[in-house]
């Protein structure tokens, strides 16, 4: 339970219990009490909302040992549609859901050096958000919103991304130029919070009550789940680990300071690593991040001792900064997410275990497990997806917005 209006509290407690309907289908009222700690009222009540909403549907009775036997309620798959879209510095990747969170569609854009202003950002995501509902063959209608994950300070509520330090952006009115070519409800974070919320429904941290999800790509964060939730922070900036500093006075990182984690194991830290361990290298591809990752996990898989250096000298400082979260914070599990993650696999994973295990506290090291994630499809496009999902119960019973658009909070509203 968290604190607000009545209206927050209650959207609050139905997006609560839509989570568990999508994760435990089928199941029942009693279980979802249980599962919630509302009380069996309450959640019979919120129940009804969603059957209302077709969200979910009754799907019979479970088997009964005597007494009357229970109704079981399960997410209607075909309820509706959700977009999630991972904006990153190399890409834009877009994914479209049904209700269950099953991926139904998928489109890519390259986003090539110099193509990072804006308006070229924004045509690339209404290019794939158009190719994916093409793709799933539904109606607009069928679209209930579509979460928006861009790297960087965001403000939830005005749309705005305040500061992108990899592409030099100060405050982008984002989704109004999103909404000039989306004729969809819209709703932005960024990618520390979706990748933390994907694995709290679906990956390594569902059934924890404190997690941190380290993102290991272009950029470097950490999504912090406690005691059960996703922890944003006052303003919305709770994570920002990759911009700690880890080396005084060290190397210079794209956010202007010098010696912040990112610069050392960021994907542009690795490959200057890379360079600077062996200049002539055939693993480095100066102008490609993805190629170099790529072609040092395959050397890695193939004991190379050149990549095998790069990956113990990266761990040096992902370790010390993941031990620093261990002892911050004290969690149950670390997730190891994003795309180089991915890519390096359970040899980094390895590697990072006794990297940290040099560093961390001996209490809280032993309490803590390291993992990668789970998550086969695109973590950051699932969680944005639930943040459309989020959006699109707290709209619920507010009036429809009047002519072409209209900002509810967190959401921006164009009439198909």
């Amino acid at each position: 339970m968290r604190r607000g209006t009545s209206r927050d509290i209650r959207t609050a407690n139905r997006y609560e219990v839509l989570r568990q309907i999508i994760a435990q289908s089928p199941t029942s009222r009693q279980e979802l009490a249980a599962a919630t700690g509302l009380s069996l009222a309450t959640v019979a009540t919120l129940v009804g909302e969603l059957l209302d909403l077709r969200m979910i549907t009754e799907v019979g009775f479970e088997d009964s040992a005597g007494g009357r036997p229970r109704g079981l309620v399960a997410v209607n798959a075909s309820g509706g549609a959700l977009i999630g879209v991972d904006i990153a510095e190399t890409y834009v990747h877009v994914e479209l859901f049904d209700l269950a969170l099953n991926v139904l569609a998928r489109a890519d854009e390259d986003v090539r050096p110099g193509e990072s202003l804006p308006e070229q950002v924004v045509g690339h995501v209404a290019a794939a958000v158009g190719s994916v509902v093409a793709q799933a063959g539904i109606e607009g209608a069928r679209v209930l919103g579509v979460g928006v994950s861009v790297p960087g300070q965001v403000d939830r509520a005005t749309g705005v991304s305040e500061y992108a330090p990899n592409w030099n952006w100060h405050d982008v009115p984002l989704l109004d130029l999103l909404t000039e070519h989306i004729a969809y409800p819209l709703y932005l974070d960024n990618p520390l919070r979706a990748s933390a919320v994907a694995e709290l429904w679906f990956g390594a941290v569902r059934g924890r009550g404190d997690a941190v999800v380290v993102n290991l790509g272009t950029g470097v964060g950490a999504g912090l789940v406690l005691g059960g939730a996703l922890h944003r922070g006052v303003s919305n900036s709770a994570g920002e680990w990759g911009h700690t500093t880890i080396v005084l006075d060290g190397r210079l990182c794209r956010c202007g300071k010098n010696g912040c984690v990112e610069a050392y194991v960021g994907a542009s830290g690795i490959m200057l690593t890379l360079r600077e361990l062996c200049p002539d290298s055939t693993l480095l591809h100066p102008e490609d991040q993805t190629a170099t990752i790529d072609a040092l996990a395959q050397a890695l898989r193939e004991n190379d001792p050149v990549a095998l250096k790069v990956v113990r000298e990266t761990v040096k400082y992902l370790g010390a900064g993941i031990a620093d979260l261990v002892n911050l914070f004290n969690p149950e599990v670390v997730v190891l997410s994003s795309w180089v993650a991915s890519a390096l696999g359970e040899p980094l994973v390895a590697e990072v275990r006794e990297g940290v295990a040099r560093h961390a506290l001996p209490r809280p090291m032993a309490a803590t497990e390291i993992v990668l994630s789970p998550i086969p499809t695109d973590p950051v496009c699932l969680g944005a997806a639930t943040f459309a999902l989020e959006g699109a119960l707290q709209s619920v019973g507010q009036r429809p917005a009047p002519q072409r658009a209209r900002q509810h909070g967190k959401n921006r509203t164009v009439t198909p």
